[in-house]
């Protein structure tokens, strides 16, 4: 079973692509505080790339910026590539397929960003209309 959960504060803003087809892609990374500190007395923190997909992935990188709080769960995802210098490298992705927001809301009342790429402003409740149609009751 590969399943890993993390709680952790955004290191950036998450980054929304797509891939050629269309497929939306979010890519973002995350710190997390080790439960423990070290000898001198300083919290360790790692630090996880995670990529979430299509409806999740615009969902982050709408609601989501750099400092928030989020808990992901998912799956490890390790790959190998060749960096410029030709050095055969490994990377660790947390391949998100969970997303839960645990920062308070922002002064307006919604998490989002100013300059999300699919920014838009709050919606305004619909207003309701009074109806005289007594007489199509059957009862």
């Amino acid at each position: 079973m590969n399943k890993v959960f993390l709680i952790g504060n955004l290191t950036r803003d998450p980054e929304i692509r797509e891939t050629p087809s269309g497929v939306p892609m979010c890519r973002f990374a995350i710190a997390v505080q080790r439960p423990y500190s070290s000898q001198d007395g300083e919290r360790q923190t790692d630090f996880f790339e995670c990529t979430a997909w299509r409806g999740l992935g615009e969902t982050i990188a709408r609601y989501t910026k750099k400092g928030k709080k989020v808990a992901v769960s998912g799956s490890i995802q390790i790959r190998n590539y060749e960096d410029n210098q030709g050095t055969r490298r490994t990377a660790v992705d947390i391949i998100v397929q969970d997303c839960e927001f645990l920062s308070p809301r922002d002064s307006e009342g919604f998490d989002e960003a100013p300059d999300a790429p699919h920014a838009s402003a709050p919606k305004k409740k619909p207003t309701l209309q009074a109806m005289d149609d007594d007489d199509a009751i059957p009862f």
